[in-house]
């Protein structure tokens, strides 16, 4: 959750903000590719180990409530992906212009987990289904890569909307970020990856267990990686310098996520579950603090950055008037092309949200805790 914002701030502070790739070998630096990679790690964990949080209520819960709860907070978040959250990235009243992201992810990955959950699907296909949907999916680049492929609406959605955009009609734009099927893949492991998480699971063997698991997946991301073959729709090149080369190597698709970028980022985290288990600290009670209020930090974070980035632009002397004219869709996005800041700023502001944060998310969380009979506070 705080690298999350690390990359949010970027978008909106940075010089280079939606005007080019952080990741684009031609021209970014080690620094600003760096930034924009460690935060690949957020979204494949959040999504993975949401799935295990769910695994763990099925034991507390009877098929039809989980799956209930499970279809109506998949609803919920796709209904504030449309709406609350397509606010706070472009600040356009008029909802004409619908960023589809990772929010639309994972709400309907959780229905269709939910529904899984009420169908009472056998552990082992449920497992099956996440591992072809991860593993499987790549299969479709080998379509794409042909000269006469014309993506369609229903593509994008289901494999390769990479900021695709689709008008419904003349005056409403959906942007196609976060094709689905991968990420329900994720989840769905994540969801099996709770056995490991059960009470009468020891420790010490889940712990030993994880460790084999994640380097296992690494390995795998370093085989598959090098043998340039299947899992990522782009191959990794010889560069400048072996400093970029190694860059090109590390530089996997997101959108959707390949096998290999699934590997690169969840070998490392089932290697640090293994490792943490045990570690408590200042640091790792501060920092669940943001776990605990994952979905209530998400969204004020939004708009708060977003509004320092409009408070940037005015600073800069920019008018009301000019931020209207400047996106023809997006009015308010504030994000003027070659105007920002260096990392230095972006690093700055970004510990500035997170702190400043903290002690509302802690009061937040105090308020849940103090508030477990009012039923939709589950729902945020």
């Amino acid at each position: 959750m705080v690298l999350m914002a690390l990359d949010h701030t970027r978008d909106f502070v940075h010089i280079t903000a939606n005007t080019d790739d952080p990741m684009n070998l031609a021209t970014t630096t080690v620094p600003l590719f760096f930034t924009r990679w460690i935060t690949h790690f957020c979204a494949p964990i959040f999504v993975f180990l949401s799935g295990t949080s769910i695994y763990l209520q099925s034991l507390r819960k009877t098929s039809k409530e989980l799956g209930s709860f499970l279809i109506k907070r998949g609803l919920w978040l796709i209904a504030v992906e449309f709406t609350i959250v397509a606010l706070a990235w472009t600040f356009n009243p008029k909802f004409n212009f619908v960023p589809v992201q990772v929010i639309w992810a994972i709400g309907i990955s959780m229905v269709i987990l939910g529904l899984f959950v009420l169908v009472r699907t056998p552990f082992k296909l449920m497992l099956a289904i996440g591992v072809v949907l991860v593993g499987g999916h790549n299969a479709f680049d080998y379509i794409e890569a042909s000269e006469s492929f014309q993506p369609t609406f229903w593509w994008d959605l289901l494999h390769s909307g990479f900021f695709a955009f689709y008008p419904v009609t003349e005056s409403y734009t959906l942007m196609l970020v976060y094709p689905f099927p991968a990420w329900t893949g994720v989840m769905l492991l994540g969801y099996c990856f709770g056995v490991w998480y059960t009470g009468d699971f020891p420790p010490e063997k889940r712990r030993k267990q994880l460790l084999y698991l994640g380097l296992g997946v690494l390995a795998s991301f370093v085989i598959l990686r090098s043998v340039n073959a299947y899992g990522d729709p782009v191959p990794w090149t010889t560069q400048k310098d072996p400093i970029f080369t190694f860059l090109s190597f590390l530089s996997t698709a997101k959108y959707p996520p390949s096998l290999i970028y699934l590997c690169m980022t969840l070998g490392p985290a089932i290697i640090l579950l293994s490792l943490m288990e045990n570690v408590q600290n200042k640091i790792t009670n501060w920092l669940s603090v943001f776990g605990k209020t994952a979905f209530f930090y998400y969204i004020v974070h939004l708009f708060l950055v977003h509004l320092i980035g409009a408070l940037f632009f005015f600073a800069r002397g920019h008018t009301f008037d000019y931020a209207m004219a400047l996106h023809e869709q997006v009015p308010f996005y504030f994000v003027q092309p070659g105007e920002g800041y260096g990392l230095g700023v972006v690093y700055l502001v970004w510990m500035g949200v997170v702190i400043g944060l903290y002690p509302l998310c802690k009061r937040y969380q105090a308020y849940k805790s103090s508030h477990r009979d009012r039923w939709w506070l589950s729902y945020l």
